[in-house]
């Protein structure tokens, strides 16, 4: 249960497809004067070095964060194609995490939300983290930022936990579901936590990232996701990034797609995604099989 570790994977494609998604979604929703509330129910450690045995054996994140880096990088101000804005936002904020450029340092998704938070309308975060040793790792990392009470750490289950905080007391959320899917029991623990926070707060925004992989149910997970949508009556917006098959022996049979699934959507976000989802797969596409999908519906 506790063998999967995100330092392995941190910075890499999946983790650009769901952070652009983030950024862009904290960014307008923190525009309103009254309190957001950003609740991930599985936090992982909150930082992440890209140089230590986790990221530096596994590689994967000179196939995300590191590549794209470079190639805007080469690109340089000279490119006859503008990068789309929430490329550029995304790597601005990371880059804010470093240095000198080293790419050293990778944000995870908690200190990412908490970088775009405010104090002076009392912003809140409520992470999640079951994993002993990343949940100790998240505590630690946290308490660095000096955040007082806008930040908050429970070493538990975050499936469970988020029941707990819905409805926030401003009304106003954006929850990260983000599971390892380690185990196939994941899959429907997504489902039914979905279920069960619409039916306690149907106003929030709530955000799936999944991977795609052959497996029926990560392909059957998206389509139940629409369904419970509909259900509900709520606007989904649907988004997939396929960097396609690597062809590096030792690289093949790695995640090479993955997904995020927005219910309630901010409405700039299918905007600010579409010009920047077929730039991923320029910049990040290494072969057979990229790609990208962007849909919408519900409400």
């Amino acid at each position: 249960m506790f063998s999967y570790r995100h330092g392995f994977h941190a910075g890499n494609h999946a983790d650009v497809l769901k952070h652009i998604a983030l950024i862009a979604s904290v960014r307008y929703m923190t525009q309103k004067d009254s309190p957001l509330w950003v609740v991930d129910t599985h936090a992982g450690a909150g930082l992440y070095r890209l140089d230590d045995d986790f990221a530096g054996t596994s590689g994967e994140a000179a196939e995300g964060v590191l590549k794209l880096a470079e190639a805007v990088a080469a690109q340089g101000a000279d490119s006859e194609q503008a990068l789309a804005p929430a490329i550029t936002g995304y790597l601005d904020l990371v880059k804010q995490f470093n240095r000198e450029g080293r790419w050293k340092i990778y944000p995870g998704s908690p200190f990412i939300a908490q970088h775009l938070l405010r104090t002076e309308v009392r912003d809140k975060m409520k992470l999640f983290e079951l994993h002993p040793s990343d949940s100790t790792a998240l505590a630690a990392h946290v308490a660095q930022l000096g955040a007082g009470r806008q930040v908050s750490v429970a070493r538990e289950d975050g499936f469970e936990g988020l029941k707990a905080v819905l409805p926030p007391p401003s009304r106003r959320a954006l929850v990260l579901i983000d599971p390892s899917y380690e185990i196939k029991s994941d899959y429907a623990k997504v489902l039914a936590a979905m279920r069960d926070a619409l039916q306690r707060f149907a106003t929030g925004t709530y955000m799936v990232w999944y991977p795609i992989i052959p497996r029926p149910e990560a392909h059957d997970l998206p389509r139940k996701l629409k369904a419970l949508g509909n259900s509900f009556r709520k606007p989904w917006l649907h988004a997939t990034l396929a960097i396609g098959q690597s062809e590096d022996p030792q690289r093949k049979g790695g995640l090479s797609a993955s997904g995020v699934f927005v219910v309630n959507p901010p409405h700039i976000l299918k905007a600010a995604l579409q010009p920047a989802l077929p730039q991923l797969v320029e910049l990040l596409g290494r072969g057979r099989g990229k790609g990208h999908v962007l849909e919408s519906g519900g409400g």
